[in-house]
């Protein structure tokens, strides 16, 4: 299996790697929340939106964090911010999946 660079961040399971990760790994879960309710058809998600998303799985939030995303998301469409964003992701380049066997 190796070692991975995933980890899921849960409260029963403190992050490793140093407080970067921390802070990024725990904001991501607000972000995907926020995303996942554009995919559901929600073309500007409200705070409400992300915590039912995060409460559905019960997954623990903070209500700070969820304003923050909705205050930093105010006036953007999502499918713009990943078009943009797509650009860096490609010139990180991408490996190929290790041969089975």
């Amino acid at each position: 299996f190796g070692s991975s660079r995933l980890s899921i961040q849960s409260p029963r399971h403190p992050p490793t790697g140093g407080p970067g990760l921390c802070s990024t790994a725990m904001g991501m879960k607000y972000l995907g929340a926020y995303l996942m309710a554009v995919i559901g058809g929600k073309e500007s998600p409200t705070a409400a939106d992300i915590k039912e998303i995060l409460e559905a799985g019960g997954i623990d939030f903070e209500q700070g964090m969820i304003d923050r995303v909705i205050a930093r998301m105010d006036g953007k469409q999502a499918h713009e911010l990943i078009k943009e964003g797509y650009g860096k992701f490609a010139a990180c380049g991408g490996g190929g999946g290790g041969g089975g066997g």
